[in-house]
């Protein structure tokens, strides 16, 4: 599996360079999203728009990084996402549990929304 890693404080970006998500790539991207949670990242950016061709086996891997992260009180957003992988997660009904946003950037400020929210709510009990 091809995918390069961009680690921060309070997220880490994962793209994938991969043109197929399916059952070839799977296990593997399975292991790398276990281990970047259990190094404590607890919000991750899984960059897709390499990948022009998603089946099941690729939107397990999609819904184990999402619930790592949920489990963490973190996000899993996906971001770069084509026509088809996106045609994908809506006919599986998947756009309401998945976080989708058009970009890296988008998806960057989204957490660092979300972190600071968390903070406020803390701060307020």
């Amino acid at each position: 599996m091809k995918f390069t890693v961009d680690k921060h404080e309070k997220y880490i970006l994962l793209k994938l360079n991969e043109s197929k998500l399916n059952s070839l790539i799977t296990p593997q991207l399975k292991s790398e999203l276990i281990l970047i949670n259990t190094e404590g990242q607890r919000n991750m950016i899984l960059d897709l728009s390499h990948v022009k061709f998603a089946d099941s086996s690729g939107l397990s891997s999609l819904l184990v990084g999402h619930r790592l992260c949920k489990n963490a009180s973190g996000s899993f957003i996906l971001t770069g996402l084509n026509d088809a992988v996106s045609r994908l997660i809506t006919i599986s009904q998947l756009e309401s549990v998945l976080t989708i946003v058009p970009s890296s950037e988008e998806a960057i400020d989204l957490i660092f929304m979300e972190e600071i929210e968390k903070e406020l709510k803390k701060e307020m009990r």
